[in-house]
């Protein structure tokens, strides 16, 4: 996602909605985000797919290295020799 130009990528919701498609084409061809305002403060942000994909990516991935912390700080944890047990059990037969 490339950075915010204040000049071109910021929009009334009267012209959004009166252009949209425009919009939508400029987010696409520019990989930047356009911020959409009503009553002159900042009302919403319109990106591109990818750019929400990556955005959601990168969420998942910190919460679950926040949980992994937790956990951590918790002491539930284990060392290779029961994890390695624990994965053997599953794979035989009936080992759920």
């Amino acid at each position: 996602m490339k950075p915010l130009r204040v000049a071109e990528d910021i929009v009334p919701i009267g012209e959004f909605k009166g252009h949209a498609a425009r919009w939508l084409k400029h987010v696409a061809e520019n990989q930047q985000p356009v911020i959409i305002t009503q009553n002159g403060k900042p009302a919403g942000v319109l990106i591109a797919p990818r750019d929400y994909d990556r955005l959601m990516e990168r969420q998942r991935f910190l919460e679950s290295v926040a949980a992994g912390l937790a956990d951590a700080d918790a002491g539930r944890v284990m060392d290779t020799a029961e994890l390695k047990a624990r994965l053997a059990a599953r794979r035989s037969p009936g080992g759920r």
